[in-house]
């Protein structure tokens, strides 16, 4: 696989490409104990960059980590990647911390050994033509399961599993339920729908990140006067939506243009949610 344009600064220095960071027994290579976050350069922006990096080291903390890497040190180092790429590219920042060590090489991961980086490379913005979801048999875990309150790598298999099926059944995307049957969000964004005018959106329950981008929206909605409900969603109520569309750090603001069999079309609604993100994001 040929990798897009991308600058990593680990270890005091820039590095060009994906330089090697972990061996064979590195804790965060064999037991999945990685964090990570994600923000986005586009346009000349960089909207919540400073949200992200304060919860990159939150979630560090979640996982027993020793984070330290100031969101202050984060951002200097952001502007200063920034000057190895053009400024008309969209761009993805990935911070990081991973434990090299386990604590006397068991499970549990040593917090002293804990090393970060940043990694910066160019990543498109999805160009909002619309995607096709339909239901995940796979299912997002509790908080007494896993550590859903990070954004932390060992969470995504699950979520790979949903997508592998769904896009070799013809989908672009999937729902995925908590244990009870509510729907907690796609296998990559947040998700929202419309009914009659009112956005929907399901209520945070513990079982899936309460995502920075769908954070904004809410506010946004909120401010701009649109009747806005956090509440429990089945999957009949997304078949039934007016609307549906994504937010997420990756995409923004997404339209969802199939579920099923059913075809729907991007409406103001998703169109208003937008026109307010790129107005926020534009205005910093």
């Amino acid at each position: 696989m040929t990798l897009s344009p991308t600058w990593t600064f680990l270890d005091g220095q820039w590095h060009e490409g994906n330089p090697p960071i972990l061996g064979p027994r590195s804790h965060a290579f064999w037991l999945g104990s990685s964090v990570f976050d994600g923000a986005r350069y586009f346009d000349g922006v960089m909207p919540d960059l400073a949200r992200h990096f304060e919860r990159v080291n939150q979630s560090a903390r979640t996982m027993y980590l020793k984070p330290d890497v100031s969101v202050d040190q984060w951002i200097a180092l952001t502007h200063e990647g920034l000057k190895k790429f053009s400024p008309d590219k969209a761009l993805y920042i990935k911070p990081m911390y991973w434990p090299e060590n386990g604590t006397r090489g068991e499970v549990a991961p040593d917090p002293d050994s804990t090393r970060s980086m940043l990694c910066i490379y160019e990543a498109p913005m999805p160009d909002g033509a619309g995607s096709s979801i339909t239901l995940s048999r796979f299912r997002r875990p509790t908080p007494e399961t896993m550590p859903t309150e990070a954004k932390t790598g060992c969470l995504y298999p699950n979520n790979a599993r949903a997508l592998m099926e769904c896009r070799a059944n013809g989908y672009d995307n999937c729902l995925l339920t908590d244990m009870l049957g509510n729907v907690a969000e796609l296998a990559t964004a947040n998700v929202f729908m419309v009914k009659d005018g009112v956005v929907l959106t399901p209520m945070p329950n513990g079982t899936f990140l309460n995502g920075i981008t769908r954070q904004r929206v809410i506010d946004l909605f909120k401010k701009d006067g649109q009747m806005l409900v956090e509440t429990r969603l089945t999957y009949a109520d997304f078949l039934k939506a007016d609307e549906i569309f994504s937010a997420g750090n990756y995409g923004k603001v997404q339209p969802i243009t199939r579920i099923d069999d059913r075809n729907l079309q991007p409406g103001p609604i998703y169109r208003k949610a937008r026109e307010l993100y790129a107005d926020f994001a534009h205005s910093k």
